[in-house]
C-alpha cells in the first residue's frame, strides 16, 4: 500500500490546464469562494499547518477516469511552499523543484527516496489521465457550498 502524506502532489491533466474556479466564475464568485477557505483557515495553512501573512487559494480536484469527470470537491488555503509542492510541474518548469523537495520531506518526515517515489506514483497518473481526450467538469459542491452559485 503507497504511503499516505499529508503534503501530496496534484498533478492536473494537461487537457484540464486553465479550467479553473477563476475563468468560470465572476470575479464576486471567486472572491466568495477565496474569502470563505481563506475563515476556515484561520491565517493557516490547511496542510503544514503553519501561520503565514500571505495565503493562496487551491482548488481541489478528483477525478473518475471510468466516468473521465473532474470533479471538484474542495478550495482550501496554502501557503506558497505547500502550493509549490502540490503544483510540482509548474515548480519544477520553473526552477524551484529543489526547494519544493526539501519541503515536501520535512512536511511529511520522509526520505527523498520516498519524495521521488510519490512524484513517480502522481506522474503515473498523470500520464494515465492524460490518456482522456476530454474530462466533463462537475463543480456541483459549489452549489452544495455556496447558495446561488453555478451547477
Amino acid at each position: 500500500m503507497p504511503m499516505q502524506y499529508k503534503l501530496n502532489f496534484e498533478l492536473v491533466p494537461d487537457s484540464c490546464w486553465y479550467s479553473n474556479l477563476r475563468s468560470i466564475l465572476s470575479p464576486k464568485e471567486w472572491d466568495a469562494v477565496r474569502f470563505d477557505a481563506y475563515a476556515r483557515a484561520q491565517g493557516r495553512c490547511m496542510i503544514c499547518n503553519r501561520s503565514v501573512r500571505r495565503l493562496e487559494a487551491h482548488e481541489r480536484w478528483s477525478y473518475d477516469e471510468a466516468a473521465c469527470t473532474q470533479t471538484l470537491v474542495d478550495v482550501v488555503t496554502l501557503c506558497h511552499r505547500c502550493h509549490s509542492v502540490v503544483h510540482i510541474g509548474r515548480t519544477q518548469l520553473m526552477g524551484g523543484e529543489a526547494e519544493a523537495c526539501e519541503w515536501f520531506m520535512q512536511v511529511n518526515g520522509c526520505s527523498y527516496a520516498d519524495y521521488r517515489a510519490a512524484l513517480g506514483k502522481a506522474n503515473q497518473d498523470h500520464i494515465r489521465r492524460n490518456r482522456i481526450p476530454e474530462w466533463k467538469l462537475d463543480i456541483s459542491w459549489l452549489a452544495q457550498n455556496f447558495s446561488g452559485m453555478k451547477k
